[in-house]
């Protein structure tokens, strides 16, 4: 029976090229046909070494829990600092806006609140407060990012394996916004504090915790926690159940396994976009809440629906309540798109190290 050898390793072998073969059966190295060893493939090589993207299906199979949870911690940290540094300008004049009673918001309003910053205080103010910002976010998008995963899998029906149904698919979302918010709340106080006074009044973020537990008590730190926590809800529920219901419906209709990078941020956008409206008027109630101590107007903003309704009152709905929205609609795609893509990206890259695989036992 005649055996066919493919032409180009036939040259190869004449000519004394060192080969490494590899055993597609056994995944391991094979003695050259010139009768030299190959080295042998380090195991920091192999650790390091990137699992095929045809196989990124199987690689979850293959990664332990506390790995997925490492993968997601690390992969959300990035997420949520790139977003935010991208818009924190956009961020800080939209607080700028939420906070006045007198000043009316408008997007000519808003361009010519940014010019003003920098000719007055200089173009990198505009970041000003983006420590604190990081030093809410980064744990706050790790934290949202591997818990939601963790809630994902114990809401989980029996037999499923990659999507939730409608209902669970939400509350995913819902839970994991609670929990991230819960456990960093007090940053986020902290930086909307520094972003609506002078320089003088709070230098740095660690002198904000400080003044405000000398002035104001330590019960100030969580003012505002209420709102934003029912806001949480809305906002995290419909983001994320939008955004894993579109990846879903791709799936369904391209037969690919996963959108691209482009796909990724329109469908980021879009629940960008339906959660920062589900929620909105929640988001100026924390914003008022949070800054009342700092700017004398604690007896105006003490309970939630107090807050609701002297805003609703003194300023109106749309004008009080949705003040800034357009702003959002602007900020909250970019933001939200480029989060969950650089997530997912992240992640899907993280998890193909070896590092992060199960260490499967050889037989001897």
């Amino acid at each position: 029976m005649g055996i066919k050898v493919n032409e180009n390793a036939v040259e190869l072998i004449k000519t004394g090229k060192d080969l490494k073969l590899i055993s597609p059966i056994m995944g391991q190295s094979v003695a050259d046909p010139t009768g030299q060893h190959p080295q042998a493939q380090t195991p920091a090589a192999s650790l390091l070494q990137k699992v095929p993207e045809q196989d990124i299906e199987l690689i979850n199979k293959r990664i332990s829990r506390h790995h997925k949870i490492l993968t997601s911690l690390a992969a959300g940290a990035l997420a949520g600092a790139v977003a935010k540094t991208t818009i924190a300008p956009l961020d800080r004049t939209k607080i700028n806006f939420q906070i006045s009673r007198n000043k009316v918001y408008s997007f000519r309003g808003a361009v010519k609140f940014l010019i003003k910053t920098v000719r007055q205080e200089g173009f990198f103010t505009l970041w000003r407060g983006n420590t604190a910002t990081m030093a809410r976010i980064v744990p706050y998008a790790a934290i949202q990012y591997a818990s939601h995963e963790q809630w994902k899998h114990l809401l989980m029906p029996q037999g499923e394996s990659r999507d939730l149904p409608p209902g669970r698919r939400y509350m995913a979302g819902s839970l994991a916004g609670v929990t991230a918010s819960t456990c960093t709340y007090p940053l986020d106080m902290a930086r909307a504090r520094m972003a609506v006074t002078k320089k003088c009044m709070y230098s740095t973020l660690v002198e904000v915790f400080l003044k405000i537990y000398r002035t104001e008590g330590l019960s100030t730190l969580y003012r505002g926690y209420a709102p934003t926590v029912i806001g949480v809800i809305p906002y995290a529920g419909t983001s994320f159940f939008t955004y894993e219901t579109l990846k879903k419906t791709h799936r369904e209709k391209t037969g690919e396994n996963d959108p691209n990078p482009t796909e990724r941020l329109c469908y980021g956008a879009i629940a960008g976009l339906l959660g920062q409206s589900s929620s909105y008027p929640l988001d100026i109630v924390r914003r008022r809440m949070q800054t009342a101590g700092v700017l004398g107007r604690e007896h105006l903003y003490r309970t939630v629906m107090g807050t609701l309704i002297h805003i609703a009152k003194t300023e109106g709905i749309k004008k009080g309540l949705y003040k800034g929205l357009s702003m959002n609609w602007i900020k909250g795609p970019i933001s939200v798109g480029i989060s969950f893509t650089t997530f997912d990206i992240v992640q899907s890259q993280l998890r193909k190290f070896g590092v992060f695989h199960r260490q499967r036992r050889t037989s001897t």
